[in-house]
């Protein structure tokens, strides 16, 4: 009996140092949250944008021609405004400075028209950039290339091809687009 008594007194040790084991072992981790997959990277497109091919320059006659049509716009409002008309480089083939126009608006709106031109894009998509708080070497270019990152210049585009650009400026940058804009109109149906 004794013999049967010690191995059941090892039976019970062990099953009680099993449990005090058990009761000893840290508690499982809880089950660690999934890790959020990185976004998907954007896209590269394969078709470049603005990527509108060079024409001819626009002649004098034809810049006269837009910037009449856009002073007419400018005077239906009583704005005053300086326009500009640019070849495709950015170098001015016209202008005009409406009587009582701010100085400053001589070098804009030559600024808006080389925007529009070089970079082949309406210059309002700089502004956007500008205010959108992104991009800041937007205005580092702006600098570099005398250009103007404001609403109111527009790419020339007849036959799907770039032969200049237009500019104004005087005043808000809304009234340049619409003035600059009727200029750009009364050519491109050309």
């Amino acid at each position: 009996m004794p013999t049967h008594r010690l191995i059941l007194a090892a039976i019970a040790a062990t099953i009680l140092a099993g449990s005090a084991a058990q009761a000893q072992a840290p508690a499982a981790a809880p089950a660690a949250a999934p890790v959020p997959a990185a976004p998907a990277a954007p896209a590269v497109p394969e078709v470049m944008p603005f990527d509108i091919p060079y024409g001819a320059p626009i002649s004098m006659d034809v810049a006269h021609k837009a910037i009449a049509a856009a002073a007419a716009e400018a005077k239906k409002h009583n704005w005053k405004m300086s326009i500009s008309v640019v070849d495709p480089a950015g170098n001015l083939v016209a202008h005009a400075t409406m009587d009582g126009t701010q100085y400053a608006s001589i070098a804009i709106s030559q600024g808006k028209a080389r925007t529009a031109a070089q970079y082949r894009r309406p210059s309002k998509v700089f502004e956007d950039a500008v205010n959108s708080g992104g991009r800041p070497s937007v205005l580092g270019l702006m600098a570099l290339t005398n250009g103007a990152p404001s609403e109111g210049g527009f790419p020339i585009v007849v036959g799907g091809k770039l032969i200049g650009a237009i500019g104004a400026s005087g005043g808000l940058s809304s009234q340049d687009a619409v003035t600059a804009k009727a200029g750009l109109e009364a050519i491109a149906t050309k």
